[in-house]
């Protein structure tokens, strides 16, 4: 369908874009952006009252159930809450029953995607056999058949000779190897950030250097194969500082946070709520503000949902044997907004990070308004202020981390292809 979309606040951080003027799609693709762009006669107009139009997002970790655990997420339902988000490019983890660790899974989960979901699906396989951190994938198969890079999910690669292997041989496909950085052996029985508050909470910690430990390795082996290195989430000031050291020396190595890490910390635990369990832990403010420096000053490459589905029963449990995640596909782009608005950190720095950012280090087209682009955009108010309910939520499971936080900027439309795939 062709469209025009007038009167926007057009917002591309990939081009330096920000400026009101018309969006025009003509075929599917981008025809013509700017103040500049003439809408053609006789086609469909949308006025978007001067609302901001956005690259669509891409969130570069979503786990789902499926296939498997479809009580948690389906492809279909984690779709839907995506594009309420203005997310039209979801990256799924390999860590399903089965583990998405051959080909023929990956090609499965491509099609699936196709059949239910409304958003773009590229699915990320396991690195290792089953993701239990010994036996390599086969990267070269497992490409070819769409996985757009290689990661054990929510475990660390423990074994250093498997993942300086690893390394080598992603390195002779310029592939994009993805850590959780947490080291199981210094994690223990530990299930929140180390510190007073754990401790009078009567549960185990996590320190920091259970996650600085991996990446500290990790890095040396990058230095010895040359390989792009990615860390999924980090959450400490001292991780951020060793990243930005490894950036300084021109290694490969890109990272991401949560944008659950950019609004909360450890006291969200208190009394004991299992809705703000994730791995890794919610630390202390002074590392939310770290994070949040990193993000604007570029250490941090991109932000995620860490999208991680848990249904009643999971979390609804003592603290310590409560699963870890929250659902955020659908508020991560008003979470990065508040922090605009709270912490002022630049907008079109923000919008990079789960836009423009990701697209580039997963090699996918998107996450920019380009003439000839896709057209993926999304259509939002930037300044509307709302209060996030996780029983209103379109995930299939409600664990919202973020529950009751007041948030500002919300999704109006959201579009795959020039095609509404979402209206508020």
């Amino acid at each position: 369908m062709n469209r025009a979309f007038t009167n926007a606040r057009l917002i591309d951080p990939a081009n330096g874009l920000d400026e009101i003027g018309n969006l025009i799609v003509e075929n599917g693709k981008i025809f013509a952006v700017g103040k500049n762009a003439k809408t053609p006669s006789g086609v469909k107009t949308h006025d978007c009252k001067g609302m901001s139009i956005l690259p669509g997002l891409v969130d570069m970790q979503v786990f789902t159930g499926e296939p498997g655990e479809e009580h948690r997420e389906t492809l279909a339902t984690a779709s839907q809450a995506a594009a309420a988000g203005g997310v039209t490019t979801m990256i799924t983890m390999p860590n399903t029953n089965p583990v998405i660790d051959d080909a023929a899974l990956v090609d499965f989960i491509s099609r699936r995607a196709r059949d239910t979901a409304i958003v773009r699906v590229h699915p990320m396989a396991a690195l290792t056999k089953n993701c239990n951190g010994q036996s390599m994938t086969e990267f070269g198969l497992l490409s070819e058949a769409g996985a757009v890079a290689f990661t054990d999910g929510d475990r660390a690669v423990m074994n250093a000779l498997t993942m300086r292997r690893a390394l080598s041989y992603a390195g002779t496909f310029d592939a994009l190897i993805v850590q959780h950085a947490m080291d199981q052996d210094l994690q223990s029985a530990g299930v929140m950030h180390e510190s007073e508050l754990a401790t009078r909470l009567g549960l185990a910690g996590i320190p920091v250097a259970a996650e600085t430990a991996i990446i500290d390795r990790d890095l040396r082996l990058v230095e010895l194969t040359g390989a792009r290195y990615h860390i999924a989430q980090i959450s400490s000031a001292e991780s951020v500082e060793t990243v930005r050291a490894a950036k300084q020396k021109g290694l490969p190595v890109s990272c991401g946070v949560s944008a659950t890490h950019l609004m909360l910390n450890q006291n969200d635990v208190e009394n004991y709520r299992t809705f703000a369990k994730l791995s890794p832990p919610l630390r202390r403010e002074e590392d939310r503000l770290a994070l949040i420096a990193g993000v604007a000053d570029g250490t941090i490459d991109v932000v995620v949902s860490g999208h991680n589905p848990q249904n009643e029963e999971a979390k609804r449990q003592p603290f310590a044997q409560a699963a870890y995640g929250t659902v955020g596909v659908e508020t991560l782009l008003a979470g990065l907004l508040t922090l605009h608005h709270a912490d002022g950190v630049a907008l079109d720095t923000l919008l990079a990070c789960i836009t423009a950012r990701p697209a580039e280090l997963l090699g996918l087209e998107g996450g920019t308004l380009s003439v000839g682009a896709r057209a993926d955009f999304a259509i939002a108010d930037l300044e509307a202020p709302w209060v996030v309910n996780a029983d209103t939520l379109r995930s299939k499971s409600q664990n919202a981390a973020i529950d009751k936080r007041k948030v500002q900027g919300q999704v109006h439309a959201c579009y795959v292809d020039g095609k509404a795939v979402f209206e508020l």
